[in-house]
């Protein structure tokens, strides 16, 4: 019997208020736009999401990453609120505001690369990684991007294209992109390579002078949340140099302290040329950004890159509070200790159910893997989909991930408390229990 402090299911799911609002979706919302959670959320604060019909649940999902910080952490809400008495927009490039420039800085003085360093905001994680592309093209003189098995980058045209899963996100969407290339990745669970093998099959793939730049996720995010071994990223960063070409690092998932420091990248003893990132920069406003080389940063023409809501004011004062909340609260070290009290209970479940096949993760960007068979290790999708749903109708919402979508992971906000994780770890315990019989 779980021990209820926070969460709280007191109709079936959907309620009857969150049913007739999913009647008007099925009526009104174009199809393709499935929702995860079976309820209508009505009002949310920290890691609790209550929906409705007064049913509470414990968010593991971070709002897929974005909310670092929490839902509606005090001091977003007030700089929100004091920024709509001011103004909401004007397009930063047609009349500038000076929230895009002290988030630029703010944002550079937080990215561990030598020498002079310039940011740019843009809307989603896709529009960044798209930049970088552009950036880096425009900087090299070349057109080829490398990118890894595995990723994922986004849903527009390139981005969509660089993405390794095929159905949902690029079924029935081709044509797709030209001269993106796609290298081997030492998903360590699965299989071993080396940096020659990397190589090889960069050589095999297109000539290296015509890259402009290789682009990779510091930590796999949608993938399947792959830590790679201490010898890849730095790797990487000679293979770039070697070739001539750009390092961009995707920190969409993995940046703004998600992994304990403010980018995953820093842990790896390297330091890449641009970073992409969003989700948690504006505590889930739409925020993105490319950070890096001041000289590749300035390489594109006047007007090149940029975009009518592009760092827009609002998300710009919420991710300048996001930054120095993290910083003034300690909160990486704490994404650090959450991980570490989820992974350990991860490792717990794993020592009673032989269908967790590998728990990983880094800060709080922790996952379990599940299999049919620990020998084979044929993946358990279907069983992990129905763990997933029996958790979510018990009052705990743990996302899904990896190409096979076997992978429960956790993307929950820094602010959570220990009383918090355990009651939702033991109805992610119970939920194995009720589904494996």
């Amino acid at each position: 019997m779980i021990d209820r402090q926070f969460t709280r299911i007191q109709t079936a799911l959907p309620g009857p208020k969150s049913a007739d609002v999913f009647a008007l979706k099925e009526t009104y919302v174009a199809s393709p736009l499935e929702t995860y959670a079976p309820f209508i959320v009505k009002q949310a604060q920290g890691a609790i999401i209550e929906d409705l019909d007064g049913n509470r649940f414990l968010d593991f999902s971070g709002g897929w990453g974005c909310l670092a910080v929490g839902q509606r952490h005090e001091r977003v809400v007030a700089a929100l609120r004091e920024q709509i008495d001011h103004y909401l927009h004007t397009d930063f490039t047609a009349v500038p505001y000076a929230p895009f420039i002290e988030l630029a800085q703010k944002l550079c003085e937080h990215t561990a690369i030598d020498g002079p360093k310039k940011a740019a905001f843009f809307n989603s994680g896709a529009e960044a990684v798209e930049n970088a592309v552009k950036i880096a093209r425009a900087y090299t003189k070349r057109k080829a991007v490398l990118v890894f098995e595995n990723a994922f980058h986004g849903r527009t045209l390139l981005a969509m294209t660089m993405t390794h899963k095929a159905k949902p996100y690029k079924y029935g969407f081709g044509p797709f992109a030209s001269d993106v290339y796609r290298l081997p990745y030492p998903y360590e669970y699965r299989k071993s390579i080396t940096a020659d093998d990397i190589e090889r099959s960069l050589l095999s793939l297109v000539d290296p002078s015509e890259v402009a730049v290789m682009v990779v996720e510091p930590v796999i995010g949608e993938g399947g949340f792959l830590v790679p071994p201490a010898w890849f990223l730095p790797a990487m960063r000679k293979l770039a140099d070697k070739y001539g070409f750009v390092l961009a690092v995707d920190e969409v998932q993995s940046g703004v302290g998600r992994t304990g420091k403010f980018f995953a990248y820093e842990h790896f003893d390297m330091q890449p040329d641009l970073i992409c990132v969003a989700k948690s920069l504006a505590s889930g406003l739409p925020l993105s950004g490319v950070v890096g080389k001041a000289k590749i940063m300035d390489a594109p023409i006047a007007s090149a890159i940029g975009g009518t809501y592009a760092g827009n004011p609002l998300a710009c004062r919420a991710a300048l509070e996001v930054i120095r909340t993290l910083d003034e609260e300690d909160l990486m070290a704490q994404a650090t200790r959450v991980g570490h009290r989820i992974k350990s209970h991860f490792q717990r479940l794993a020592e009673k159910y032989d269908v967790i096949g590998d728990v990983r993760g880094l800060g709080a960007m922790v996952g379990m893997e599940l299999v049919t068979d620990r020998v084979t290790k044929e993946p358990a999708k279907e069983l992990t989909g129905k763990i997933a749903r029996a958790a979510m109708h018990n009052g705990a919402i743990f996302p899904t991930a990896g190409l096979q979508g076997n992978v429960l992971r956790v993307l929950v906000s820094f602010v959570i408390t220990d009383e918090q994780i355990d009651e939702g770890m033991n109805i992610l315990e119970e939920a194995f229990e009720n589904v494996l019989g």
